[in-house]
């Protein structure tokens, strides 16, 4: 079950990832061709935060790799991932506690 948990932490990673490679950034190609390495650099976290995780407290590599991802990359990637349910005709997405 470990297994499928993290199956599907990359591939959340790897859909945000290939949505901010999409997106047009602010700046150059280089900048969104970082923005996409930084991003990447969080699979490192994934084991923390996929439901059911048997340890929620993140490493130091987790934490190193989320400080190096620029804050407009990070915020340009959860506008787009929200934006994701109405772009596919889904309902919108609403969490709880």
């Amino acid at each position: 079950m470990k297994s499928t948990n993290f199956s599907k932490a990359n591939l959340i990673i790897f859909v945000t990832i290939a949505l901010i490679v999409m997106v047009q950034f602010k700046g150059s190609q280089a900048q969104a061709n970082e923005c996409a390495t930084q991003l990447g650099n969080l699979n490192v976290c994934a084991p923390f935060v996929v439901p059911g995780a048997a340890n929620t407290s993140p490493s130091q590599e987790c934490c190193a790799a989320l400080s190096s991802v620029n804050h407009d990359c990070m915020c340009n990637t959860l506008r787009v991932a929200n934006r994701l349910p109405s772009s596919c005709n889904l309902p919108a997405l609403h969490c709880g506690n």
